[in-house]
């Protein structure tokens, strides 16, 4: 019989010392260490936090047990600029505890510069040693063994991403901790790294792509506004079941208002009535008053009766829709254009003497939204900057509206008090803010400095500053990085429902055939 080790969580409770809301307060669940995990839930719902609370990174009250060690990504690199073989050696070297041959070296006093000399000898059960052994993970999540050879700092995000991923999971009896791996990767490198992941277990995983977890997860660990849940499936299981349950509860919520408002009205009624019977009772003229009294009596106690079932239902219906995320339509304020918003002919884009993009040609008409696809290197990110009038070296024909709201990859700029950002941008206070709300901010939120935001909540304040500019143009250079599922969808039906001219970036398969109108691929 295998006996499956479990991680326990029980009554864990956990606020931020700079601001009092509880993240998690006694919450309590059980995670066999063989599943594949998603972690999903709204940006600043506490993600990070807890694989940080695994971790043992912050302090906290209740308890959380496992048998198995706990390791993280992204794998902090100290020395960048050796090897991929040496970053992949030396990240696995501490975390050495292969096998029974490898045990016995262990033996020897454990200092760091030894690990080396171990690795060296060793040998697994099929006669592979260390570096054929990585060779052979390499392979499997779509790289070239030779890439081990090439200096680490030359390597692409995508590449990076892929090799710490191996070296993650070179690491025996651990149970791995894989934090939004996909926001560096393009289409194709995330299909690869799905396929990958899809082979191995013990893992949790963050990420919004849906189409990426539904190719990896067995089960769902949703973070929600009141409550933490673990699902057997994958992400689409658990969106239907999800859909289901909001629509169970809203339809009983709005069943449970109508009887409240009946049984409200009847008891005041049977009240009423008692209360005019009682009156009867008092006078001079000839009456039953015994009678009069019982009647009374007896209609009170229906009116009271009554009532108890009115406050019964007010307690199952306080009960319902806690956890339903109500995703308020967005807005755009765009501008209306006749001409074309940008055409482009015969663009040859050069950088470092190297040639990134030739004899590229094509227009982008009133209502269009056009998706630039590709690889990684391709040139799409280039081709945003040109546009929005950075120093690209390049020759052909550009004509542009000068009407454009931009949306950059890179978040690490914002910070400071969300006024002093309001008023430089020169947007509209009280339509940010609403934005910010209908995106999933609290109030609390705006008093902290921007910094302190999570990655997804700064992206969410990006996207927010375009919805408020009047432009003619959308150009939204990879937006969903970070973005929790609720927002997306929410984006996607915005973009349906105002159908803003558009250029965008985009790794996010699902959202991409959804919204585009063409595709251009590079």
């Amino acid at each position: 019989m295998i006996i499956i080790a479990q991680i326990n969580i029980n009554n864990l409770s956990f606020q931020y010392d700079t601001h009092g809301e509880d993240i998690f307060k006694d919450v309590s669940f059980l995670i066999d260490t063989n599943w594949k995990l998603g972690l999903i839930g709204r940006n600043g719902r506490g993600k990070t936090t807890f694989l940080k609370l695994l971790m043992g990174e912050y302090e906290y009250r209740g308890h959380i047990s496992s048998t198995v060690k706990f390791e993280y990504f992204p794998i902090k690199v100290e020395d960048k600029n050796q090897t991929a073989l040496e970053v992949v050696r030396q990240s696995i070297a501490p975390f050495s505890i292969w096998e029974k041959q490898m045990d016995e070296y262990i033996k020897i006093p454990e200092k760091i510069d030894m690990y080396g000399e171990v690795l060296e000898k060793f040998i697994d059960n099929d006669g592979y040693t260390i570096n054929e052994i990585i060779e052979k993970e390499v392979r499997k999540i779509g790289l070239e063994a030779d890439i081990l050879k090439r200096n680490f700092e030359t390597l692409s995000s995508g590449e990076q991403t892929k090799l710490l991923l191996v070296s993650l999971f070179l690491r025996k009896n651990h149970f791995l901790l894989i934090d939004e791996p996909t926001n560096h990767l393009d289409s194709e490198g995330r299909e690869i790294v799905a396929k990958y992941l899809s082979s191995k277990k013990g893992f949790i995983i963050v990420s919004h792509d849906r189409t990426f977890l539904d190719n990896i997860i067995d089960h769902v660990l949703s973070i929600n506004k009141s409550n933490i849940e673990i699902q057997k499936g994958n992400f689409s299981t658990w969106q239907l079941n999800k859909d289901r349950q909001d629509e169970f509860e809203k339809n009983e919520n709005e069943k449970l208002q109508k009887d409240i408002k009946r049984l409200s009205e009847t008891a005041k009624q049977k009240s009423s009535w008692s209360n005019k019977l009682e009156a009867t009772k008092t006078g001079n003229g000839p009456c039953d008053r015994g009678f009069i009294g019982h009647k009374a009596a007896k209609m009170m106690k229906r009116a009271k009766c009554i009532e108890a079932r009115q406050n019964k239902a007010i307690e199952e219906k306080s009960k319902l829709l806690k956890n339903l995320d109500i995703a308020d339509k967005l807005d755009f304020s765009t501008l209306k254009s006749e001409d074309d918003v940008l055409e482009i002919k015969s663009l040859k884009i050069n950088y470092d003497e190297k040639v990134i993009l030739d004899s590229l040609s094509f227009n982008i008409k009133q209502g269009e939204r056009v998706w630039l696809k590709g690889k990684n290197g391709c040139g799409k990110s280039s081709i945003i900057k040109l546009l929005i009038g950075e120093d690209i070296s390049y020759t052909g024909y550009i004509k542009k509206t000068d009407k454009i709201s931009y949306i950059s990859q890179e978040t690490s700029f914002l910070k400071g008090r969300l006024d002093d950002f309001i008023k430089e941008e020169k947007l509209n206070s009280q339509h940010l803010k609403s934005t910010l709300h209908k995106l999933g901010f609290e109030n609390i939120q705006f008093e902290k400095d921007i910094k302190e935001w999570s990655e997804g909540q700064k992206k969410k304040l990006l996207i927010a500053k375009s919805l408020c500019e009047k432009a003619s143009l959308y150009i939204w250079d990879e937006p969903l990085n970070f973005i929790d599922v609720i927002s997306r969808i929410q984006i996607e039906e915005l973009i349906l429902s105002e159908k803003p001219t558009m250029l965008f970036v985009e790794h996010d398969n699902y959202f991409g055939e959804k919204i585009a109108t063409k595709t251009i691929k590079l």
